[in-house]
């Protein structure tokens, strides 16, 4: 076995996260939400240990099972704060779409359709923000105005024509 190196997983260490300003300020609120959590939820666990029998104690096994999920969620932001590449969109330019771009696009009834390319942890279909990961998002990265794009959807192929890029 000598000679091979680590696996290689999909998501390394190393790799960075993109993701908006206010991705990031959003990330660092719910860190700090859960930093909080955590002396409560020590206080929840001794005085549920306080009441004896802890094998049939619902109120501590909820408590350490709430334990057990903020510190995997501390340990999930941290890894994205710490991985953070902040993107503005305000300083980027081109005739391209690429991550952070409001992308203008005609569906086939060239009805328009709005679209701003997020981090994941800031994606929002409803509010017009897609992950740059996202099937949409991955057809439009590097296409240009008046360029088609395909997409292949649960119902069907789907075709856009890029009306616009901004940097807003």
């Amino acid at each position: 076995m000598l000679g091979r190196g680590p696996k290689k997983t999909k998501e390394t260490t190393m790799d960075k996260v993109p993701m908006l300003a206010e991705g990031y300020e959003s990330l660092m609120a719910d860190l700090k939400a859960l930093r909080d959590e955590r002396p409560r939820i020590v206080d929840a666990i001794e005085e549920a240990r306080a009441h004896g029998d802890l094998s049939e104690n619902a109120e501590y096994h909820a408590a350490k099972e709430r334990q057990g999920q903020v510190e995997a969620m501390i340990g999930d932001i941290e890894s994205k704060v710490s991985r953070a590449q902040i993107i503005d969109p305000t300083t980027l330019t081109g005739d391209k779409v690429v991550f952070g771009s409001t992308v203008t696009l005609l569906d086939d009834d060239d009805k328009p359709i709005r679209y701003q390319i997020v981090g994941e942890t800031e994606a929002d279909a409803a509010a017009g923000r897609i992950s740059f990961s996202s099937p949409l998002a991955r057809a439009m990265i590097g296409k240009q105005v008046e360029e088609e794009i395909e997409v292949t959807v649960p119902s069907g192929d789907k075709f856009y024509l890029v009306e616009k890029i901004e940097f807003i």
